[in-house]
């Protein structure tokens, strides 16, 4: 039996866990650092091990996730990507889809491409769409373009053929070209990163891949490095996108699959809430100093997609940058504790801008000038100066108190208290619409469903976020600051692979499906040995299927076993089952076809194990008491305030209250009444909607009155 620790860098807070081999946690939070996150990393990890006596030579594994992937391309920061494509074809990130995201805004824009133009060579092959070579690859053509972007400052290029998915050949020899011609220069290749149909997507999967490569490869290098000088004898891993974890050397080869790692942990950990708690259909919400993260979860299981997009604007599908990848299905916005409030056209606005970590917000004492939504808890008495991350931050309230004075109360007219109000309204409002995309418009009552709000701000808004969408229950678990790092200690090792294969099922030659899955079988389970797992690999496979003629999919299970008729006959079963509980109908007679089909190799690891809370004395679960803002109270009331550690399983509370732990805080409004589970969860019952503070603020706010 060894320790594990989790760590999992975020935009304003890098969160720390360690496990001991009895199960018992042992948490710790600290700034995130730039430009060079791995700082804060190595100095809380250093910190915790010291707190608690681990020597670094008994920790067995160290699991990371990071949003270091996303920053880089969110922020451009990539220098000398190149990318290599058939003649004609250069231009397939510019053209994108002719779908506008917005169809009545005359002024959207598209995404940027990453690569400019220049950097973009064509060589002249061709491979038609059932894998035959038209015209075999020139190379003399390819040497002299590879040539040409050497010299022009490429040092990274991504090769995207057409239908190379189906045939490789020529992607595969124009990489040997490369390493002949500039061997220091790395090389993606799509038939690797992402094997499937779809031009655009495919390109600029495998463009994405490149473009964060090295970028990853230094960074997993360098943190890699660092732990084994500290003695750690365990390996590194990385969560993905999807849920699982793979080792830091396999995401240097794939690191697109690492974009979404660190709320992918998060989502994960929600559902083992909800499993705990026996509330099985959920939405996560995590809210932390930069951004809100919120994913629907579904019989105990988060909402998966293969068609992920980076960057989206207010949203709406097809504005960001698309990517090919097993993914948890995120809702993300720029909403969290940093996120910047000001007066804007006589209202009150909120983020997306967030202020981080440096400086951060004004309260921190740290250079902050302008206000943000935890300046403004500050105010409403919600959070505890003396006490924020544990005391490691002593905040300054009259800091807050000033910035909100200045910058959004008097522009607007407002009391300091209203505007406050406003601020923190408005952030909520801005969360409810991102709640409402990941229930209401994937066909779920959130009525029917439980928030998990963690995450630092997350237990904060969580309830008022709970009464806007007449959600009836909202969990939240121990240590909600930290839950996406214990997350990461819940992550089986996991690898996903794809492949297109568009065929009619009435049509699909089983031996040559069989022939592909054993391929796609070998591949996968390389991989995850990769991560030193012994035993039995556990494969699941599945297939994206739609009805001949339509434009998109759905994913199915493939069962296992001989992919014989009988087989395909339950593929398309599951099809008709799945296709009339997504619209409400189906028709059997209407032929199918499969575009991809995909598989999972999951392999087994220690799983996290929540230790049960202890028995404690409820007589000083009271800290005592300070004043904070309810509207329904008509202003400041005298609030009791709770040691979240001293609740013992069994406890009651009622709203309204305050309960505190290090890495968070939690604010129940009047009419909420909250117990203690054996795990020391709150399971919070929800009731009313969110009071207003007078028509006035709403108005402000940018509310109905």
């Amino acid at each position: 039996m060894a320790y594990r620790i989790g760590f999992d860098v975020g935009g304003t807070f890098t969160d720390f866990v360690l496990q001991a081999p009895s199960g018992e946690l042992l948490t710790a939070k600290r700034l995130t650092t730039y430009p060079d996150p791995s700082e804060a990393c190595l100095a809380g990890l250093d910190e915790l091990c010291a707190r608690s006596g681990v020597v670094w030579r008994d920790v067995a594994q160290a699991v990371h996730g990071t949003t270091l992937g996303s920053n880089v391309v969110i922020e451009r920061k990539a220098r000398g990507v190149g990318l290599l494509t058939t003649r004609g074809f250069r231009d397939v990130l510019l053209i994108g889809r002719e779908k506008r995201y917005q169809v009545y805004d005359l002024q959207i824009e598209k995404p940027a491409p990453l690569i400019p133009r220049r950097w973009i060579g064509e060589v002249t092959e061709r491979v038609l769409a059932d894998g035959s070579v038209r015209s075999p690859l020139d190379e003399a053509d390819a040497r002299r373009v590879v040539r040409e972007l050497v010299a022009r400052g490429v040092t990274t290029l991504a090769i995207c053929l057409l239908h190379a998915y189906l045939n490789p050949l020529h992607e595969r020899r124009l990489a040997e070209i490369v390493g002949e011609e500039a061997p220091e220069v790395r090389v993606t290749m799509s038939h690797e990163v992402s094997p499937t149909f779809r031009e655009y997507e495919r390109t600029s999967t495998t463009v994405v891949n490149a473009y964060v490569m090295t970028a990853v490869r230094a960074y997993l290098r360098g943190l890699a490095a660092a732990l084994a000088e500290r003695g750690s004898r365990g390996r590194l891993f990385v969560m993905q996108s999807s849920g699982g974890v793979a080792t830091a050397e396999a995401m240097q080869r794939y690191p697109v699959r690492m974009i979404e790692s660190g709320p992918a942990a998060g989502a994960l950990m929600a559902a083992v809430y909800g499993e705990l708690t026996g509330y099985r259909d959920l939405i996560a919400f995590d809210m932390g100093g930069t951004t809100a993260k919120l994913a629907l979860i579904e019989g105990g299981r988060p909402s998966t997609t293969t068609a992920f997009e980076l960057h989206r604007v207010n949203n709406a599908p097809g504005s960001g940058l698309p990517m090919n990848i097993q993914a948890i299905d995120l809702v993300e916005i720029g909403a969290g504790g940093g996120s910047i409030a000001r007066a804007r056209l006589g209202v009150i606005a909120v983020g997306p801008e967030s202020a981080g970590s440096t400086p951060g917000p004004v309260c921190y004492g740290r250079g902050g000038t302008v206000p943000t939504v935890t300046d403004a808890n500050v105010v409403l008495g919600y959070i505890n100066p003396e006490y924020f991350a544990g005391g490691s931050i002593r905040l300054e309230p009259a800091a807050a108190a000033r910035a909100v004075e200045t910058k959004v109360a008097r522009p607007l007219g407002l009391a300091l208290e209203d505007a406050a109000w406003g601020i923190h309204a408005i952030v909520n409002t801005n969360m409810e619409l991102a709640t409402r995309v990941v229930s209401i418009e994937r066909g779920r009552d959130p009525r029917d469903l439980t928030l998990v709000a963690f995450g630092g701000s997350g237990p904060v808004h969580g309830c008022r976020l709970a009464q806007a969408l007449s959600i009836p229950r909202v969990i939240l678990p121990a240590a909600a600051g930290v839950t996406a790092a214990i997350g990461l200690l819940a992550a089986e090792v996991r690898f996903d692979v794809a492949r297109t294969y568009v065929r009619r099922l009435d049509a699909v030659e089983p031996a040559q499906l069989g022939r592909m899955y054993a391929e796609m079988t070998r591949q996968a389970t390389e991989v995850v040995r990769e991560s030193a797992v012994v035993g039995e690999i556990a494969v699941a496979r599945s297939a994206d299927a739609r009805y001949v003629g339509q434009g998109y999919e759905l994913t199915v299970p493939v069962p296992s076993g001989e992919l014989d008729v009988a087989a395909l006959g339950r593929v398309r079963a599951a099809f008709d089952e799945i296709y009339a509980a997504r619209y409400g109908y189906a028709n059997p007679d209407e032929p199918v076809e499969v575009v991809t089909w995909k598989l999972s190799a999951v392999g087994g690891s220690p799983r996290i194990a929540l230790a049960k809370a202890e028995t404690q004395d409820g007589a000083r679960a009271v800290k005592g008491s300070r004043r904070a803002y309810f509207p329904e109270a008509r202003g400041y009331v005298d609030t009791p305030v709770y040691d979240r550690y001293a609740l013992a399983p069994g406890a009651h509370l009622t709203g309204p209250a305050i309960v505190e732990e290090r890495e968070s805080t939690t604010v129940l409004p009047p009419g909420a009444t909250a117990s203690v589970d054996e795990y020391a969860n709150l399971i919070v019952e929800v009731v009313g909607t969110a009071g207003g503070a007078g028509s006035g603020v709403r108005r402000a706010a940018g509310l109905p009155a």
